[in-house]
């Protein structure tokens, strides 16, 4: 049975090379469970290309966790089996834990983006973490790096499921008014998703922000600005 550690490494390295999607059924045969762990290390790997990479296996690996065949299912596998590995997500992102959480809003995200069953019943804590405590959740996030995970995670679930993410859209037209500029242009992505046409205003007013933002997306990393992001939502809003 190949080591946690040999697992993790030859992840890494696979995530690291060109092709990398269309080589990942070669995992399909490590039961899901064992995968968890080294992924959740690469979400912190110094490579950022490896760490978007990451995020996609994750939410890829959790989503064939929770759709299982009941006949197939072994320990640590099933709809229960997801759920608690997204608690486990949760966790990282309390305080309490004694961590920060970097890449877990992205993780999580790519996970409810890819199975609708875990997308209903988290999509509303994960929104939580940008609402501010006002709002009776009390989950808003300090950690700047990590709200803009969180505005990601909501467009990327807006991709997949966009009826359940649109009663999050005031929570999107909040973010247009963020401190810092990528969570700006990453909340205008999402409500570009949306088709929101009661965010145009405030986009009109984002398409002159230069502020830098990295976009994982279709698999690649790409980078743009929040001007850029909020005048390609409002190009989504005008094919209404």
């Amino acid at each position: 049975m190949t080591h946690s550690r040999d697992l993790k490494r030859i992840l890494r390295d696979l995530l690291s090379v060109d092709g990398w999607a269309a080589r990942l059924s070669e995992f399909d045969d490590v039961p899901v469970r064992r995968l968890i762990g080294p992924l959740f290390s690469l979400l912190l790997d110094p490579s950022e290309t490896v760490r978007w990479r990451a995020v996609s296996v994750f939410g890829r690996t959790v989503a064939r966790m929770a759709e299982s065949p009941s006949s197939e299912k072994g320990p640590g596998e099933g709809l229960e089996a997801a759920r608690v590995v997204l608690r486990q997500c949760l966790w990282r992102l309390n305080e309490e834990s004694g961590g920060v959480g970097w890449g877990v809003p992205e993780a999580l995200g790519e996970t409810l983006a890819r199975n609708r069953r875990l997308a209903s019943e988290f999509h509303r804590v994960l929104a939580s973490y940008v609402r501010e405590p006002t709002c009776g959740e009390g989950n808003c996030l300090d950690h700047v790096p990590l709200r803009r995970g969180v505005y990601w995670a909501l467009g990327r679930v807006a991709q997949a499921f966009p009826d359940l993410l649109a009663q999050e859209v005031p929570t999107l037209l909040a973010g247009l008014a963020e401190s810092d500029g990528a969570c700006r242009g990453l909340a205008a992505w999402g409500l570009g998703i949306l088709r929101a046409g009661e965010a145009a205003p405030k986009l009109v007013a984002l398409t002159s922000d230069p502020t830098e933002v990295e976009l994982f997306a279709s698999g690649e990393l790409r980078r743009t600005t929040a001007g850029s992001l909020a005048s390609e939502a409002l190009e989504r809003l005008a094919g209404i």
